[in-house]
């Protein structure tokens, strides 16, 4: 293993942890930290081994479980995700955030999920992270496109190779971005020179 290869973090449920995110990205040190079945609260429990980790990029992909099988409001997720975020900026100053859009499912959730990306999509600048909008490229309308899934949730492979078609790009511009040089909670705004 080369040192000068970034370490990018997958932080997420199912879709992250069926990824083979070190065959797909063969230039990267890929960490997986997806758990089957983990929610917006399972990812909170466990920042810790995040930051352990110390990675430079961090994808995180999460919410579809707490609108299925928990059946969570859109404020919990929203209000979770956002927790998240503030929290890995405040303890990972240096690292590249990327957020993906909460992905599409059975076309019963598709409200709640669209609505709680609408709010992400608008938070994610107040952290300095990034917003990956999935959901155009694996829809079909108000669900996932039945190309991609064959249980209406999990992705097959096209449907991780839709996915990569537009994650690849994310990881590129968030790459070219600088680095958070201080921690966010530490600026204050009355002190600033500019």
């Amino acid at each position: 293993m080369t040192t000068d290869r970034t370490t990018v973090l997958f932080l997420g449920d199912s879709i992250t942890a069926g990824g083979s995110w070190d065959a797909w990205l063969p230039d990267e040190r890929t960490v997986n930290q997806g758990v089957n079945g983990d929610t917006s609260d399972g990812v909170l429990q466990r920042l810790e081994a995040v930051v352990a980790e110390q990675p430079e990029v961090i994808v995180l992909l999460i919410g579809t479980n707490d609108f299925g099988s928990h059946r969570a409001s859109v404020e919990h997720v929203v209000r979770n995700v956002e927790t998240i975020l503030v929290t890995l900026r405040r303890e990972l100053p240096g690292a590249r955030l990327l957020l993906v859009s909460i992905l599409p499912r059975q076309a019963e959730f598709s409200t709640k999920i669209e609505e709680a990306n609408r709010h992400l999509r608008q938070f994610v600048a107040t952290c300095h992270a990034q917003y990956l909008d999935a959901w155009p490229a694996l829809a079909d309308g108000d669900h996932l496109d039945e190309r991609f899934t064959d249980d209406g949730l999990h992705l097959t492979e096209d449907g991780y190779r839709a996915y990569l078609d537009e994650l690849v790009p994310a990881l590129e511009r968030v790459r070219d971005l600088p680095p958070m040089s201080r921690p966010f909670q530490a600026i204050d705004l009355d002190e600033a020179s500019y």
